[in-house]
């Protein structure tokens, strides 16, 4: 993560907030059922990068597939900020939806796209 950085993030409401260091320069667009419905731009980060700060009692947990990802969002405004799960290569990982960081200028990301639909 050579370009990475600490940012804040959560869901709309506020219920749920973190800090994550992420390297928006790895930004993905996958068009999988899932993320392609949901409009998200994500980046995969190490769990140990990841700081939930508030609201883990206001998550609630969603699984699709395989399985292998917990996808969690916000009880209140159902928002989903990020998600939990292992890569390829069994590490804890985090998946942060870029969307929902505090102070990403969007239009300069250049997000590479995906071929979810094939996992």
């Amino acid at each position: 993560m050579a370009d990475a950085q600490s940012y804040e993030g959560g869901c709309h409401c506020g219920a749920v907030r973190y800090t994550a260091t992420v390297d928006t320069s790895q930004a993905i667009e996958c068009n999988c059922s899932h993320c392609s419905a949901k409009g998200f731009i994500l980046t995969f980060i190490p769990a140990s990068t990841f700081t939930l700060n508030k609201g883990d009692g206001a998550l609630t947990e969603y699984q699709f597939n395989k399985k292998m990802i917990s996808h969690l969002f916000c009880k209140t405004c159902g928002v989903q900020s990020f998600a939990r799960g292992k890569g390829p290569d069994g590490a804890e990982m985090a998946a942060i939806n870029v969307r929902c960081l505090d102070g990403i200028d969007l239009a300069a990301l250049t997000p590479a796209k995906v071929n979810g639909k094939d996992f």
